[in-house]
């Protein structure tokens, strides 16, 4: 069976960007889940401030995956 080939693959430079269609995107991200972290620090004369810290966690929720609390949950 012969491989397709891919525009990356090619063995000539690219004619333009590569694009990937937002809901092919949005559907991987969901499907394998991303974490978003980050930080900030205002600071006067290398004396910090002020730090901000961003964790964030994007994912799905299947309802085919039974929780692992015995009455369904926490709440």
């Amino acid at each position: 069976m012969e491989r397709a080939v891919v525009p990356w693959d090619e063995p000539e430079p690219l004619s333009g960007p590569i694009g990937v269609p937002l809901v092919d995107l949005l559907d991987r991200v969901l499907a394998t889940g991303v974490v978003i972290s980050g930080d900030l620090v205002i600071a006067i004369a290398d004396v910090p401030l002020v730090r901000l810290s961003l964790h964030a966690l994007l994912s799905s929720v299947s309802e085919r995956v039974l929780a692992p609390w015995a009455d369904g949950g926490p709440l």
